[in-house]
């Protein structure tokens, strides 16, 4: 079983950053594939970025390569969001998942564990 909680959502300007942290409970974190999802009022979630246990396998949507990068600290059991040059389009609220044995899964079927949510909104 694994607790998550999120935290470092806000209101940005765009083109400004945020920083998102997920705080894992629970036993063997290092196993755990992560991921950040986001949902937009009247969308589907969708996978913005996702990393493997060991940290050397990452995916990001296109929407957001180049400009979101995702971490994990196994000592401290958090993975973290830095979004930078953010966009109008990135409002939503923005939620850390997790399971294991998924590979890097891009569904969010795929995940049994999900936080509370926190909400990222960007004013143009």
């Amino acid at each position: 079983q694994v607790q998550l909680v999120e935290s470092g959502g806000g209101l940005v300007q765009a083109g400004g950053s945020l920083r998102l942290s997920c705080a894992a409970s629970g036993r063997a974190f290092s196993s755990y594939t992560m991921a950040w999802f986001r949902q937009a009022p009247g969308k589907e979630r969708e996978c913005v970025a996702a990393i493997r246990r060991s940290s050397f396998q990452t995916y990001y949507a296109d929407s957001v390569k180049g400009r979101f990068t995702m971490s994990r600290d196994n000592t401290k059991n958090t993975v973290s969001l830095q979004m930078n040059s953010l966009k109008a389009e990135d409002t939503a609220v923005y939620f850390c998942a997790a399971d294991w044995g998924i590979g890097l899964a891009l569904s969010s079927s795929e995940y049994s564990y999900w936080g509370q949510g926190t909400q990222v909104t960007v004013s143009s």
